[in-house]
């Protein structure tokens, strides 16, 4: 579903030139279940920004189903971001004014969907989440672990079949943590779900089926053992 070719990112600091990655080639096939680990600063978001069409490499290319993403037009990446694509933030970027169903359904009403199908869709997620009755509730009146849950509904509200996550735990403690593992994981599954979360939770990692590492601006690929 995903694949890379002599992928790299460069940023320029003045004079200065800092080399994020280069050079890094793999395939994360349809229903694969990937882990992006490495130390801060060793590009995991940047990584999964170029996946996600919110970034272009540098050199070499990045395919979704074969085309090359940077062939696509504006609105061809818009497009792919909006039907294909599920973000997770470490950050939620919730609305903190607007209920938790609003913030769930807004990208059906970006993709043009009726008001009201996005709304019942919103409603079902959020239970599916956890978060049964809980749809009128203002976000900034939930919790945190909470929030991320109503995050987590809102990344798959337009049926993507790409899950990206970037930290989804980082700002959790570890109760909420275990619980948005689970959740991901479930979801993953349930979803029939391509999924890359960048995370630093060794439990989280240890739940993917294989591991990709940064380090040094190269890419390590492992398989997991599965948890029991």
């Amino acid at each position: 579903m995903l694949r890379a070719e002599n992928l790299a990112k460069v940023f320029h600091s003045g004079a200065e030139e800092v080399v994020v990655f280069e050079g890094l080639n793999f395939e994360i096939p349809e229903g694969a279940l990937v882990a992006l680990v490495g130390e801060s600063g060793a590009g995991k978001t940047t990584l999964l920004h170029l996946l996600a069409a919110l970034d272009t490499p540098t050199r070499g290319e990045v395919y979704f189903d074969g085309r090359r993403l940077s062939g696509f037009s504006k609105d061809q990446q818009a497009a792919y971001r909006n039907r294909h694509v599920g973000f997770v933030w470490q950050t939620h970027y919730l609305l903190p004014e607007f209920t938790a169903a609003e913030n769930v359904l807004m990208p059906e009403l970006v993709g043009g969907e009726n008001y009201d199908r996005a709304r019942r869709r919103a409603v079902d997620l959020l239970a599916e989440v956890g978060l049964e009755g809980r749809g009128d509730r203002r976000a900034g009146e939930l919790s945190g672990g909470e929030q991320q849950r109503v995050a987590l509904a809102r990344a798959l509200a337009n049926r993507p079949s790409l899950l990206m996550a970037d930290e989804p735990t980082g700002n959790l403690d570890a109760r909420n943590a275990e619980r948005v593992m689970e959740l991901i994981e479930r979801l993953h599954r349930t979803h029939g779900l391509t999924s890359v979360v960048a995370t630093h939770n060794q439990e989280l990692a240890r739940r993917s089926e294989r591991c990709f590492r940064l380090a040094e601006g190269k890419l390590i690929e492992s398989v997991v053992p599965r948890v029991p």
